[in-house]
């Protein structure tokens, strides 16, 4: 009888290096994110990978607490080939990690963001890159605060249907202010910061400038790449991207869908348009699955990302 040949294990979540493409069938395997190797030691690391799984701020619909889940599983289309756009393998130039999840005391909102801040604060001092997988936006404010703390105020780049500057009060826990309480901590240089995609009204736009869904349209994506470099200028940056910035065609799976809104290609556009600004970080939130059909949402964040890190990568090589 023929011994069968060696063949590479699959699960490259459990085995695998943390350079270097993956060889596991994309219907088979753990679902990590794009299959890098599950790790808690970020020692070492370029580019650290991690879930927040909060829906607890929610406004309209929950379950943005399986958005890292959802993201997962959607990435497992992008292991072992070179990537498009960039036509490179971006893990041949990043050590990076699945982080895995942040342990979330449940039933204590405040002790939450106190520990999305804490451990983010931990990873970044590794002196890794680090990129989120939500949850609902108010994740978005502690990360700030960890940011922050290490590189100093950030210009905030937002892709999103809200501006999020609802005033809910002070120390609120909700999905719809966390940009209002980022202004009240001084967190975010607002003379540099653009919200891209809007179309609702919110009582306030704290000094950040604001490209809605229909000046969007309009620019195009070459013309919104340029008005984002524009505004943000060479200095350090945070990307945030609202799923539901989104037209609900592109991206029904979240909270609060709003008619009118970018398309995946508009959107990946955008993202790579401005691959090379000086982004310390980033964050994908607001997908919840229950609202999902045929994973299209989860694709299309999954992909916002997989392009995100295709820059660092570039960016690492320049």
């Amino acid at each position: 009888m023929t011994e069968p040949a060696d063949t590479p294990p699959i699960d490259h979540a459990f085995t695998g290096d943390r350079r270097g493409p993956a060889q596991d069938p994309t219907y088979a395997g753990a679902l990590s994110f794009m299959r890098r190797r599950y790790s808690k030691d970020v020692s070492g690391c370029d580019l650290v990978i991690w879930g927040v799984p909060f829906d607890l701020a929610v406004s309209n619909r929950p379950g943005t607490r399986f958005g890292p889940q959802a993201l997962r599983r959607a990435s497992a289309i992008f292991d072992g080939d070179a990537q498009y756009p960039s036509r490179i393998d971006p893990f041949e130039r990043l050590s990076a990690v699945d982080y895995g999840d942040c342990l979330l005391p449940r039933g204590d909102l405040q002790g939450c963001a106190r520990a999305i801040e804490h451990e983010a604060a931990g990873i970044l001092a590794s002196g890794a890159h680090l990129v989120t997988l939500g949850g609902d936006h108010f994740i978005t404010l502690p990360l700030l605060r960890a940011h922050v703390a290490l590189h100093g105020r950030l210009a905030l780049v937002q892709f999103d249907a809200h501006q999020d500057t609802w005033d809910d009060g002070v120390g609120a826990i909700s999905h719809g202010s966390f940009v209002l309480e980022a202004v009240r901590e001084g967190l975010i240089d607002t003379e540099r910061s653009i919200q891209i995609g809007l179309r609702t009204v919110a009582p306030r736009d704290c000094g950040i400038e604001v490209l809605d869904a229909y000046g969007a349209h309009e620019l195009g994506v070459a013309g919104t790449v340029a008005r984002i470099r524009e505004r943000v200028g060479a200095g350090p940056a945070y990307l945030t991207f609202d799923i539901d910035a989104l037209d609900p065609a592109f991206a029904p799976g979240t909270g609060t869908p709003v008619a009118g809104g970018l398309s995946s290609a508009q959107a990946l556009g955008m993202v790579w348009g401005v691959r090379d600004l000086d982004f310390r970080g980033m964050d994908i939130v607001e997908v919840s699955p229950p609202y999902d059909h045929a994973d299209a949402t989860a694709i299309a964040g999954s992909a916002i990302v997989q392009h995100y890190i295709q820059g660092l990568a570039l960016r690492k090589a320049a």
